[in-house]
């Protein structure tokens, strides 16, 4: 009887400490329209509109994806347009690339025609360096 069927308890411990394995990207679509942060264990494909932060494994921005806000991923991919922070330990900009905002990287590739208004700053771990809020500057006085 124990062989036949886990405890209630048992698939949601095992989900939590599997590394997330899919077979293909979660899709914003098009046609879609996101207000609000997002975070992904995997990989997100954007190709409609996000208003918000996006935190993921991989990131790939379509060619006709929006995105106003910081985004955070191990690989980003960039063919439509960010305005907004780019953390990533391997960005790359697309020459359909438009991207106003800072980018902070390991590996950075920028092909001809992309568009970036921004600096860049090099980090050996981009994940980790976040920028410091202005409330938490000013807590010493």
């Amino acid at each position: 009887p124990s062989t036949t069927k886990p405890t209630a308890g048992e698939p949601l411990r095992q989900a939590a400490t599997k590394p997330a394995a899919r077979s293909a990207p979660s899709l914003i679509s098009g046609d879609m329209k996101v207000k609000g942060s997002m975070v992904s264990e995997g990989e997100i494909q954007i190709d409609g509109s996000i208003e918000g932060d996006v935190k993921a494994t991989a990131l790939t921005v379509g060619d006709t994806g929006e995105i106003s806000g910081e985004i955070v991923a191990e690989t980003i991919v960039v063919r439509g347009k960010v305005k907004g922070h780019i953390r990533a330990r391997k960005v790359q900009l697309a020459s359909s690339a438009k991207v106003e905002g800072d980018i902070t990287h390991s590996s950075l590739s920028i092909e001809a025609n992309a568009v970036f208004e921004g600096q860049v700053k090099h980090s050996d771990d981009p994940l980790k360096t976040a920028p410091k809020p202005v409330s938490a500057m000013q807590t010493g006085s």
